[in-house]
Protein backbone atom coordinates (compact mmCIF):
# COMPACT_ATOMS: atom_id res chain seq x y z
CA UNK A 1 0.00 0.00 0.00
CA UNK A 2 1.27 3.48 -0.96
CA UNK A 3 0.29 5.98 1.80
CA UNK A 4 0.52 9.00 -0.53
CA UNK A 5 -1.48 7.39 -3.32
CA UNK A 6 -5.10 8.58 -3.22
CA UNK A 7 -8.15 7.75 -5.34
CA UNK A 8 -10.28 10.87 -5.79
CA UNK A 9 -13.94 10.68 -6.80
CA UNK A 10 -13.62 13.20 -9.62
CA UNK A 11 -16.58 14.77 -11.41
CA UNK A 12 -14.64 17.36 -13.40
CA UNK A 13 -16.55 20.15 -11.70
CA UNK A 14 -15.00 23.13 -9.99
CA UNK A 15 -14.73 21.59 -6.52
CA UNK A 16 -13.06 18.29 -7.46
CA UNK A 17 -10.84 20.00 -10.04
CA UNK A 18 -9.43 22.27 -7.32
CA UNK A 19 -9.22 19.37 -4.86
CA UNK A 20 -7.19 17.36 -7.39
CA UNK A 21 -4.70 20.20 -7.71
CA UNK A 22 -4.58 20.70 -3.94
CA UNK A 23 -3.86 17.02 -3.33
CA UNK A 24 -1.06 17.13 -5.89
CA UNK A 25 0.42 20.21 -4.20
CA UNK A 26 0.39 18.30 -0.90
CA UNK A 27 2.56 15.61 -2.45
CA UNK A 28 -0.08 12.99 -3.17
CA UNK A 29 -0.11 10.74 -6.20
CA UNK A 30 -3.70 11.18 -7.36
CA UNK A 31 -5.79 8.66 -9.28
CA UNK A 32 -8.89 10.35 -10.68
CA UNK A 33 -11.94 8.10 -10.63
CA UNK A 34 -14.92 9.08 -12.78
CA UNK A 35 -18.16 7.16 -12.25
CA UNK A 36 -20.76 6.94 -15.01
CA UNK A 37 -24.11 6.52 -13.25
CA UNK A 38 -26.11 7.90 -16.14
CA UNK A 39 -25.32 11.61 -16.00
CA UNK A 40 -25.15 13.30 -19.38
CA UNK A 41 -21.41 13.99 -19.59
CA UNK A 42 -18.65 13.77 -22.14
CA UNK A 43 -16.52 11.43 -20.06
CA UNK A 44 -13.64 11.66 -22.49
CA UNK A 45 -13.40 15.39 -21.88
CA UNK A 46 -13.73 14.96 -18.12
CA UNK A 47 -10.89 12.42 -18.14
CA UNK A 48 -8.79 14.76 -20.29
CA UNK A 49 -9.29 17.60 -17.79
CA UNK A 50 -8.14 15.32 -14.97
CA UNK A 51 -4.99 14.40 -16.87
CA UNK A 52 -4.33 18.04 -17.80
CA UNK A 53 -4.56 18.97 -14.11
CA UNK A 54 -1.97 16.34 -13.25
CA UNK A 55 -3.75 13.10 -12.35
CA UNK A 56 -1.31 10.18 -12.46
CA UNK A 57 -4.00 7.81 -13.71
CA UNK A 58 -7.67 8.12 -14.68
CA UNK A 59 -10.41 5.50 -14.38
CA UNK A 60 -13.76 5.97 -16.14
CA UNK A 61 -16.18 3.32 -14.86
CA UNK A 62 -19.60 2.53 -16.36
CA UNK A 63 -21.73 1.66 -13.33
CA UNK A 64 -25.16 2.07 -14.92
CA UNK A 65 -26.19 -1.58 -15.01
CA UNK A 66 -25.16 -2.24 -11.41
CA UNK A 67 -26.80 1.01 -10.34
CA UNK A 68 -30.13 0.00 -11.87
CA UNK A 69 -30.21 -3.68 -10.90
CA UNK A 70 -28.57 -3.59 -7.46
CA UNK A 71 -29.69 -0.21 -6.12
CA UNK A 72 -32.59 1.42 -7.99
CA UNK A 73 -34.75 -1.68 -8.49
CA UNK A 74 -34.35 -2.97 -4.90
CA UNK A 75 -35.15 0.49 -3.53
CA UNK A 76 -38.36 0.66 -5.57
CA UNK A 77 -39.26 -2.90 -4.56
CA UNK A 78 -38.86 -1.87 -0.91
CA UNK A 79 -41.06 1.23 -1.30
CA UNK A 80 -38.18 3.52 -0.34
CA UNK A 81 -39.57 7.07 -0.21
CA UNK A 82 -37.83 9.50 2.14
CA UNK A 83 -40.21 11.68 4.15
CA UNK A 84 -43.10 10.44 1.99
CA UNK A 85 -41.87 12.23 -1.14
CA UNK A 86 -38.22 11.90 -2.14
CA UNK A 87 -37.32 8.86 -4.27
CA UNK A 88 -33.64 9.03 -3.21
CA UNK A 89 -31.88 9.46 -6.55
CA UNK A 90 -28.68 11.02 -5.21
CA UNK A 91 -28.63 8.87 -2.10
CA UNK A 92 -28.87 5.66 -4.16
CA UNK A 93 -26.02 6.66 -6.49
CA UNK A 94 -23.47 7.31 -3.75
CA UNK A 95 -22.99 3.72 -2.47
CA UNK A 96 -22.44 2.28 -5.95
CA UNK A 97 -19.89 5.05 -6.65
CA UNK A 98 -18.13 4.52 -3.30
CA UNK A 99 -18.07 0.74 -3.74
CA UNK A 100 -16.14 0.96 -7.01
CA UNK A 101 -13.89 3.67 -5.61
CA UNK A 102 -12.83 1.34 -2.80
CA UNK A 103 -12.25 -1.51 -5.26
CA UNK A 104 -9.96 0.70 -7.36
CA UNK A 105 -8.09 1.90 -4.26
CA UNK A 106 -7.41 -1.66 -3.15
CA UNK A 107 -6.51 -2.73 -6.69
CA UNK A 108 -4.05 0.16 -7.12
CA UNK A 109 -2.52 -0.11 -3.67
CA UNK A 110 -3.73 3.34 -2.60
CA UNK A 111 -3.61 4.31 1.03
CA UNK A 112 -6.44 6.83 0.84
CA UNK A 113 -9.66 7.83 -0.86
CA UNK A 114 -11.01 11.35 -1.27
CA UNK A 115 -14.23 13.12 -2.21
CA UNK A 116 -15.51 16.66 -2.72
CA UNK A 117 -18.63 16.57 -0.54
CA UNK A 118 -19.07 19.44 1.89
CA UNK A 119 -19.39 19.22 5.67
CA UNK A 120 -22.93 20.58 5.55
CA UNK A 121 -24.55 18.06 3.27
CA UNK A 122 -25.56 14.43 3.11
CA UNK A 123 -23.03 13.09 0.61
CA UNK A 124 -20.13 13.23 3.06
CA UNK A 125 -21.72 10.57 5.26
CA UNK A 126 -22.82 8.47 2.30
CA UNK A 127 -19.26 8.27 0.99
CA UNK A 128 -17.48 7.93 4.31
CA UNK A 129 -19.83 5.36 5.86
CA UNK A 130 -19.37 3.25 2.72
CA UNK A 131 -15.58 3.60 2.97
CA UNK A 132 -15.67 2.59 6.64
CA UNK A 133 -17.88 -0.43 5.96
CA UNK A 134 -16.00 -1.69 2.90
CA UNK A 135 -12.37 -0.83 3.63
CA UNK A 136 -11.85 0.47 7.18
CA UNK A 137 -8.07 0.55 6.67
CA UNK A 138 -8.23 3.29 4.02
CA UNK A 139 -7.58 6.87 5.07
CA UNK A 140 -10.28 9.35 4.06
CA UNK A 141 -9.27 12.80 2.81
CA UNK A 142 -12.23 15.19 2.92
CA UNK A 143 -10.87 18.67 2.11
CA UNK A 144 -14.15 20.48 2.83
CA UNK A 145 -13.76 19.47 6.49
CA UNK A 146 -10.11 20.53 6.80
CA UNK A 147 -9.34 23.92 8.37
CA UNK A 148 -6.54 24.87 5.92
CA UNK A 149 -8.74 24.16 2.89
CA UNK A 150 -11.74 25.99 4.39
CA UNK A 151 -9.65 29.06 5.16
CA UNK A 152 -8.21 29.11 1.67
CA UNK A 153 -11.53 28.62 -0.12
CA UNK A 154 -14.36 30.64 1.37
CA UNK A 155 -16.62 29.98 -1.57
CA UNK A 156 -17.02 29.67 -5.30
CA UNK A 157 -15.19 32.92 -6.08
CA UNK A 158 -12.02 31.65 -4.38
CA UNK A 159 -12.23 28.33 -6.23
CA UNK A 160 -12.57 30.10 -9.58
CA UNK A 161 -9.62 32.37 -8.80
CA UNK A 162 -7.53 29.32 -7.86
CA UNK A 163 -8.49 27.56 -11.09
CA UNK A 164 -7.50 30.62 -13.13
CA UNK A 165 -4.21 31.08 -11.27
CA UNK A 166 -3.06 27.53 -11.89
CA UNK A 167 -4.75 27.13 -15.29
CA UNK A 168 -6.94 24.29 -14.09
CA UNK A 169 -9.39 23.35 -16.87
CA UNK A 170 -12.97 23.71 -15.58
CA UNK A 171 -16.33 24.51 -17.10
CA UNK A 172 -17.66 26.96 -14.54
CA UNK A 173 -18.52 30.62 -14.14
CA UNK A 174 -19.17 32.89 -11.18
CA UNK A 175 -22.87 33.00 -12.08
CA UNK A 176 -24.58 29.82 -10.95
CA UNK A 177 -28.16 30.31 -9.78
CA UNK A 178 -28.47 26.80 -8.32
CA UNK A 179 -26.63 23.50 -7.90
CA UNK A 180 -27.65 20.26 -9.63
CA UNK A 181 -26.79 16.57 -9.62
CA UNK A 182 -27.82 14.03 -12.24
CA UNK A 183 -27.85 10.27 -12.61
CA UNK A 184 -30.09 7.62 -14.16
CA UNK A 185 -32.55 7.82 -11.29
CA UNK A 186 -33.07 11.56 -11.24
CA UNK A 187 -31.83 15.12 -11.50
CA UNK A 188 -31.77 17.29 -8.38
CA UNK A 189 -31.60 21.05 -7.84
CA UNK A 190 -30.75 22.98 -4.69
CA UNK A 191 -28.98 26.06 -3.30
CA UNK A 192 -28.69 29.50 -4.88
CA UNK A 193 -32.03 31.06 -5.76
CA UNK A 194 -33.80 27.90 -4.56
CA UNK A 195 -32.78 28.45 -0.93
CA UNK A 196 -35.88 30.63 -0.48
CA UNK A 197 -38.57 27.94 -0.13
CA UNK A 198 -41.21 30.40 -1.30
CA UNK A 199 -39.49 31.07 -4.64
CA UNK A 200 -40.95 28.95 -7.43
CA UNK A 201 -38.35 27.15 -9.56
CA UNK A 202 -37.80 28.68 -13.01
CA UNK A 203 -39.32 26.52 -15.71
CA UNK A 204 -36.16 26.59 -17.84
CA UNK A 205 -34.27 24.91 -14.97
CA UNK A 206 -35.77 21.49 -15.61
CA UNK A 207 -33.93 19.11 -17.90
CA UNK A 208 -35.66 15.72 -17.66
CA UNK A 209 -39.36 16.61 -17.60
CA UNK A 210 -41.70 18.87 -19.51
CA UNK A 211 -44.08 21.19 -17.78
CA UNK A 212 -47.56 19.70 -17.54
CA UNK A 213 -48.66 22.68 -19.65
CA UNK A 214 -46.36 21.51 -22.45
CA UNK A 215 -47.10 17.80 -22.10
CA UNK A 216 -49.07 16.02 -24.86
CA UNK A 217 -52.84 16.28 -24.93
CA UNK A 218 -53.20 12.52 -25.31
CA UNK A 219 -51.84 9.96 -22.80
CA UNK A 220 -49.02 7.48 -23.32
CA UNK A 221 -50.10 3.90 -22.56
CA UNK A 222 -47.54 1.49 -21.15
CA UNK A 223 -47.57 -2.08 -19.87
CA UNK A 224 -44.94 -2.84 -17.21
CA UNK A 225 -44.13 -6.44 -16.28
CA UNK A 226 -42.61 -7.52 -12.95
CA UNK A 227 -41.03 -10.71 -11.63
CA UNK A 228 -40.40 -10.92 -7.88
CA UNK A 229 -41.16 -7.16 -7.73
CA UNK A 230 -38.39 -6.36 -10.24
CA UNK A 231 -39.35 -4.81 -13.60
CA UNK A 232 -38.46 -7.14 -16.46
CA UNK A 233 -40.25 -5.63 -19.46
CA UNK A 234 -41.91 -2.42 -20.56
CA UNK A 235 -44.14 -2.23 -23.62
CA UNK A 236 -45.56 0.87 -25.25
CA UNK A 237 -49.15 -0.07 -26.06
CA UNK A 238 -49.44 2.74 -28.60
CA UNK A 239 -46.48 2.01 -30.87
CA UNK A 240 -45.26 -1.45 -29.77
CA UNK A 241 -41.85 -0.34 -28.45
CA UNK A 242 -40.44 -3.03 -26.16
CA UNK A 243 -37.52 -3.04 -23.70
CA UNK A 244 -36.25 -5.78 -21.41
CA UNK A 245 -32.59 -4.87 -20.73
CA UNK A 246 -32.59 -3.11 -17.32
CA UNK A 247 -30.76 0.11 -18.26
CA UNK A 248 -32.64 0.50 -21.54
CA UNK A 249 -35.94 -0.21 -19.77
CA UNK A 250 -35.28 2.43 -17.15
CA UNK A 251 -34.02 5.01 -19.64
CA UNK A 252 -37.15 4.47 -21.74
CA UNK A 253 -39.38 5.07 -18.70
CA UNK A 254 -37.38 8.22 -17.98
CA UNK A 255 -37.96 9.39 -21.53
CA UNK A 256 -41.69 8.65 -21.62
CA UNK A 257 -42.26 10.01 -18.13
CA UNK A 258 -40.32 13.16 -18.97
CA UNK A 259 -42.37 13.80 -22.11
CA UNK A 260 -45.54 13.58 -20.02
CA UNK A 261 -44.30 15.73 -17.12
CA UNK A 262 -44.13 12.88 -14.60
CA UNK A 263 -41.92 12.89 -11.52
CA UNK A 264 -41.37 16.47 -10.33
CA UNK A 265 -41.07 17.02 -6.57
CA UNK A 266 -40.42 20.29 -4.69
CA UNK A 267 -39.90 19.81 -0.95
CA UNK A 268 -38.12 20.91 2.21
CA UNK A 269 -36.38 17.89 3.71
CA UNK A 270 -34.36 17.04 6.81
CA UNK A 271 -30.68 16.37 6.20
CA UNK A 272 -28.91 13.84 8.42
CA UNK A 273 -26.69 16.58 9.90
CA UNK A 274 -29.78 18.33 11.29
CA UNK A 275 -30.26 21.06 8.69
CA UNK A 276 -33.45 21.52 6.73
CA UNK A 277 -32.90 22.08 3.04
CA UNK A 278 -35.03 22.60 -0.02
CA UNK A 279 -34.63 20.10 -2.82
CA UNK A 280 -36.30 19.90 -6.21
CA UNK A 281 -36.21 16.61 -8.05
CA UNK A 282 -37.11 15.10 -11.41
CA UNK A 283 -37.57 11.32 -11.17
CA UNK A 284 -39.77 10.28 -14.11
CA UNK A 285 -38.87 6.60 -14.51
CA UNK A 286 -38.69 5.97 -10.78
CA UNK A 287 -42.08 7.58 -10.21
CA UNK A 288 -43.69 5.35 -12.86
CA UNK A 289 -42.22 2.16 -11.40
CA UNK A 290 -43.16 3.11 -7.84
CA UNK A 291 -46.76 3.69 -8.88
CA UNK A 292 -47.04 0.54 -10.96
CA UNK A 293 -45.45 -1.79 -8.40
CA UNK A 294 -47.56 -0.50 -5.51
CA UNK A 295 -50.59 -1.22 -7.69
CA UNK A 296 -49.45 -4.79 -8.38
CA UNK A 297 -48.66 -5.41 -4.71
CA UNK A 298 -52.28 -4.72 -3.84
CA UNK A 299 -53.18 -7.78 -5.89
CA UNK A 300 -50.25 -10.14 -5.26
CA UNK A 301 -48.80 -9.41 -1.79
CA UNK A 302 -50.27 -10.91 1.37
CA UNK A 303 -51.95 -8.32 3.59
CA UNK A 304 -49.84 -8.95 6.69
CA UNK A 305 -46.58 -9.15 4.71
CA UNK A 306 -47.45 -5.83 3.04
CA UNK A 307 -48.22 -4.29 6.40
CA UNK A 308 -44.90 -5.42 7.90
CA UNK A 309 -42.96 -4.36 4.81
CA UNK A 310 -44.50 -0.92 4.92
CA UNK A 311 -43.65 -0.59 8.60
CA UNK A 312 -39.99 -1.07 7.64
CA UNK A 313 -40.07 1.00 4.43
CA UNK A 314 -39.65 4.42 6.12
CA UNK A 315 -36.63 3.05 8.01
CA UNK A 316 -35.28 1.57 4.77
CA UNK A 317 -35.57 4.99 3.09
CA UNK A 318 -33.92 6.67 6.06
CA UNK A 319 -30.99 4.26 5.97
CA UNK A 320 -30.47 4.98 2.27
CA UNK A 321 -30.73 8.74 2.77
CA UNK A 322 -28.35 8.71 5.74
CA UNK A 323 -25.70 6.62 3.98
CA UNK A 324 -26.09 3.24 5.66
CA UNK A 325 -26.44 1.08 2.54
CA UNK A 326 -23.53 -1.08 3.73
CA UNK A 327 -24.62 -1.86 7.29
CA UNK A 328 -25.92 -4.80 9.33
CA UNK A 329 -29.37 -3.25 9.66
CA UNK A 330 -29.57 -2.77 5.89
CA UNK A 331 -28.58 -6.42 5.35
CA UNK A 332 -31.42 -7.43 7.66
CA UNK A 333 -34.02 -5.24 5.97
CA UNK A 334 -32.97 -6.22 2.46
CA UNK A 335 -33.16 -9.93 3.33
CA UNK A 336 -36.69 -9.37 4.64
CA UNK A 337 -37.68 -7.40 1.57
CA UNK A 338 -36.36 -10.04 -0.81
CA UNK A 339 -38.64 -12.52 0.92
CA UNK A 340 -41.63 -10.18 0.73
CA UNK A 341 -41.00 -9.63 -3.01
CA UNK A 342 -41.18 -13.31 -3.89
CA UNK A 343 -44.06 -14.10 -6.27
CA UNK A 344 -44.91 -10.44 -6.88
CA UNK A 345 -45.33 -11.20 -10.56
CA UNK A 346 -47.58 -9.63 -13.13
CA UNK A 347 -48.36 -6.81 -15.50
CA UNK A 348 -49.69 -3.32 -14.81
CA UNK A 349 -51.11 -1.07 -17.51
CA UNK A 350 -50.66 2.65 -16.90
CA UNK A 351 -51.41 5.89 -18.67
CA UNK A 352 -48.99 8.80 -18.41
CA UNK A 353 -50.86 12.06 -18.70
CA UNK A 354 -49.82 15.60 -17.74
CA UNK A 355 -47.77 14.68 -14.68
CA UNK A 356 -49.94 11.75 -13.61
CA UNK A 357 -49.41 8.00 -13.62
CA UNK A 358 -52.85 6.42 -13.85
CA UNK A 359 -53.35 2.67 -13.38
CA UNK A 360 -55.66 1.25 -16.02
CA UNK A 361 -55.54 -2.45 -15.13
CA UNK A 362 -53.44 -5.17 -13.65
CA UNK A 363 -53.13 -8.94 -13.86
CA UNK A 364 -50.97 -11.44 -12.01
CA UNK A 365 -50.27 -15.16 -12.24
CA UNK A 366 -49.63 -15.07 -8.48
CA UNK A 367 -52.71 -13.00 -7.63
CA UNK A 368 -54.35 -13.43 -4.23
CA UNK A 369 -57.46 -11.70 -5.54
CA UNK A 370 -60.48 -14.01 -5.99
CA UNK A 371 -63.08 -12.33 -8.15
CA UNK A 372 -65.86 -14.72 -7.14
CA UNK A 373 -65.03 -14.44 -3.44
CA UNK A 374 -65.04 -10.65 -3.51
CA UNK A 375 -68.07 -10.34 -5.80
CA UNK A 376 -71.23 -8.66 -4.53
CA UNK A 377 -73.27 -10.72 -6.98
CA UNK A 378 -72.43 -14.25 -5.79
CA UNK A 379 -71.51 -16.05 -2.57
CA UNK A 380 -68.28 -17.38 -4.00
CA UNK A 381 -67.82 -19.83 -1.12
CA UNK A 382 -68.18 -17.15 1.55
CA UNK A 383 -70.88 -17.73 4.21
CA UNK A 384 -72.06 -14.31 5.34
CA UNK A 385 -73.50 -15.76 8.57
CA UNK A 386 -69.88 -16.36 9.67
CA UNK A 387 -69.46 -12.59 9.88
CA UNK A 388 -71.71 -12.46 12.95
CA UNK A 389 -69.24 -14.41 15.09
CA UNK A 390 -66.29 -12.56 13.55
CA UNK A 391 -67.80 -9.23 14.57
CA UNK A 392 -68.78 -10.43 18.08
CA UNK A 393 -65.26 -11.67 18.83
CA UNK A 394 -63.55 -8.53 17.52
CA UNK A 395 -66.02 -6.28 19.36
CA UNK A 396 -65.30 -7.82 22.79
CA UNK A 397 -62.54 -5.35 23.67
CA UNK A 398 -64.64 -2.39 22.48
CA UNK A 399 -67.52 -3.43 24.75
CA UNK A 400 -65.13 -3.95 27.67
CA UNK A 401 -63.56 -0.52 27.15
CA UNK A 402 -66.94 1.20 27.07
CA UNK A 403 -68.09 -0.60 30.24
CA UNK A 404 -64.97 0.37 32.22
CA UNK A 405 -65.40 4.02 31.18
CA UNK A 406 -68.95 3.96 32.50
CA UNK A 407 -67.87 2.25 35.69
CA UNK A 408 -65.12 4.77 36.45
CA UNK A 409 -67.14 7.81 35.41
CA UNK A 410 -64.81 8.53 32.55
CA UNK A 411 -67.67 8.92 30.11
CA UNK A 412 -71.37 9.66 30.12
CA UNK A 413 -73.63 6.64 30.66
CA UNK A 414 -75.98 7.90 27.97
CA UNK A 415 -76.24 5.61 24.92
Amino acid sequence: MQPNRVVLAYSGGLDTACILKTLLDQGHEVIAYIADVGQKEDFGKVAERARDTGAHKVFVEDLRHEFVTDFIFPAIAGNAVYENRYLLGTALARPVIAKRQVEIALQEGAGAVSHGATGKGNDQVRFEFAFAALAPGLKVIAPWKEREFLERFQGRTDLLAFAREFEIPVEATAEKPFSSDENLMHRSYEAGILEDPDTPPPEDMFRLTRSTKEAPESPTRLAIYFHDAIPVKVENLDDGTLHTEPVELFEYLNQQGGINGVGRIDMVENRFVGIKSRGIYETPGGAILHHALRDLEGMAMDREVLRLRDMLSPRFAELIYNGFWFSPEMDFIQASFRQSARLIDGRVRVELYKGNVISMGRQSSTSLYDQELSSMDMAGGYDQEDAQGFIRVNALRLRAHKLILRKTGGESTED
